[in-house]
């Protein structure tokens, strides 16, 4: 069992959401958790996730934000090539792609493919 303390979960919404598309804080927050409940979901029986969720109080989630669409594309992908465990939640009916988040990973491990982006400012 790896130790909760050292897993994080990171979050990546668009924040071009909230600037140029002019989405609601709400909704923004709505994209997220879809992502979060979906990708926990997914990797459910992933050991990570089972430790993740062995100490509910003591989740850590980073949550940022990239300026569009293609650096949300561009970092999924990167995230694949790396074999980084995630889920990109697309918004439907308008298929707009709108956040990505990992399973749970021990930081060090991930951390690298976020290191350019700021946390979330809405």
């Amino acid at each position: 069992m790896a130790p909760t303390s050292n897993l994080v979960q990171y979050v990546v919404v668009r924040g071009d959401l909230s600037t140029s598309l002019k989405w609601p804080y709400g909704a923004i927050i709505a994209q997220a958790c879809h992502a979060c409940v979906s990708v926990t979901h997914m990797f459910y029986h992933d050991q990570n996730t089972k430790d993740y969720l062995t100490d509910l109080d003591n989740m850590h989630k980073v949550v940022l934000q990239v300026p569009s669409e293609e650096s949300l594309r561009q970092l999924a992908k990167s995230l694949q090539e790396g074999g980084v465990d995630h889920k990109v939640w697309i918004e439907q009916p308008e298929n707009i792609p709108t956040c990505v988040v990992t399973k749970p990973y021990p930081k060090p491990k991930v951390q690298k493919y976020f290191a350019e982006f700021q946390l979330f400012k809405g």
